[in-house]
């Protein structure tokens, strides 16, 4: 058994089954639509399930990283079951056509699922590859953002064929699929619970867990200038991949899936790139510069070329390349600067915490393009609003991610050391 006792089969397998699983809840556009259709109700209201996963996703992370730092088999498979009970609940409220028990299950059992499922794997990824900690939340996070181009294919042939109008030919395919990928994510899920290992010698719960002071994190000045980056990167990604498609219409281009794919493909890779690269810069912020800075030289060269306007589709698939490869290098830097930050200690708590801003941008990043597109139906305006915000998230992280390793030990953590060692 001692070959099979490994990072890539104790590590890296089983956070990629678990995040290939998880991932799927950015299908969510594949079938919105046939859910609104057979339900009966606007699809601005069946929207919001999605809005709700993401929120509900970053604030069980929030609130479940001293689960997963106690007890990672526990919280592998509390994930698992809660994922499951979401995806299987959704088929059955939709067969029932109620909204709300859409809401409940996709939006708060499945999403409980999700946050934990998320940060499950990660500290024990970065146990494992010790040096090579971004390479090894790369490779994570990547199943995550690789989830969609896995499953669409899948989701495409169970929901069946369509008729001229693009309505499903049988309507009830909709819920038996939610059904029958419960069943798919259960197997890949629970293998990935029983295949997911520390390596020999690390104890579950050590000192540090046990000291961790909230309050010193949400007041450290680092920490909110991580929280600030990190919630402008996932909003500005958020405001620009929800118009990929709008954008591309617009311009008259016609091979929309042939560059959501494209997209998808950088959304992946930028995963792996960006938090590989940091593992080889002396300070891990530095790749959010670099983040924050090809992303501001994109739109900038896109709005002086009026690439919107003037139909320039080679601009446009740049672009949108370049966003989404910063938006999915921004999700797995996060950890391995946190740990460099406070300590591997007790970074899925930190972990946890950082993603509220995830749960925040879940509802804002979307709704900001939307909101500037009804008031001024300009895409260039949309722009200049998200080049602002990158701009500023790139004077957060060269003026408040300070490089200095924090200490986030409760004060009577402190005290009792300091008698103990009088």
């Amino acid at each position: 058994m001692d070959k099979f006792n490994n990072k890539w089969i104790r590590a890296v397998l089983p956070a990629l089954l678990i995040h290939c699983s998880i991932g799927t809840v950015y299908c969510w556009s594949l079938f919105k639509n046939d859910i609104a259709l057979f339900i009966g109700k606007p699809v601005g209201e069946v929207e919001w399930a999605f809005s709700l996963a993401i929120f509900v996703l970053g604030m069980s992370a929030a609130f479940g990283g001293k689960l997963v730092e106690k007890d990672i088999h526990k919280s592998s498979l509390l994930s698992a079951l809660f994922f499951v009970a979401g995806m299987a609940g959704t088929g059955f409220f939709i067969y029932q056509k109620s909204l709300i028990g859409i809401y409940f299950s996709y939006g708060v059992v499945m999403g409980i699922g999700l946050g934990i499922g998320y940060l499950t794997p990660v500290k024990t990824l970065m146990l494992w590859f010790k040096e090579q900690k971004g390479l090894a939340t790369g490779l994570a996070v990547a199943g995550f953002g690789l989830a969609k181009v896995i499953a669409s294919p899948l989701m495409e042939k169970l929901l069946g064929e369509r008729n001229n109008e693009g309505m499903l030919v049988n309507a009830t395919n909709i819920y038996t699929m939610f059904y029958i990928l419960a069943g798919v994510y259960l197997v890949m899920m629970v293998i990935g619970h029983w295949l997911l290992k520390k390596p020999a010698g690390y104890e579950e719960e050590n000192v540090q867990t046990q000291s961790f002071s909230y309050k010193k994190v949400l007041k450290n000045k680092t920490f909110i200038g991580i929280w600030l980056m990190f919630y402008i990167n996932i909003t500005c990604g958020l405001a620009l991949i929800s118009q990929e498609k709008g954008m591309l219409a617009f311009i008259g281009y016609g091979a929309i899936g042939l560059v959501s794919s494209l997209t998808a493909i950088f959304n992946a890779g930028g995963r792996i790139v960006f938090s590989a690269w940091g593992d080889r810069l002396e300070d891990r912020n530095s790749i959010y510069k670099i983040i924050f800075m090809s992303s501001v030289a994109a739109i900038l060269i896109t709005i002086v070329f009026d690439g919107i306007n003037n139909s320039i589709a080679i601009l446009i698939i740049i672009l949108l390349c370049v966003i989404n490869a910063g938006y999915g290098g921004g999700f797995s830097s996060l950890p391995p600067l946190l740990s460099d930050r406070f300590s591997l200690d007790s970074i899925s708590t930190v972990h946890g915490l950082a993603l509220s801003a995830w749960a925040l941008a879940g509802l804002t990043g979307n709704q900001l393009s939307a909101f500037i597109l009804e008031k001024t139906e300009s895409y260039t305006i949309v722009l200049y609003v998200i080049v602002a915000l990158f701009t500023i998230a790139t004077f957060i992280s060269l003026l408040v991610v300070k490089t200095d390793k924090v200490s986030i030990e409760s004060e009577a953590s402190i005290s009792k050391e300091k008698m103990t060692a009088s």
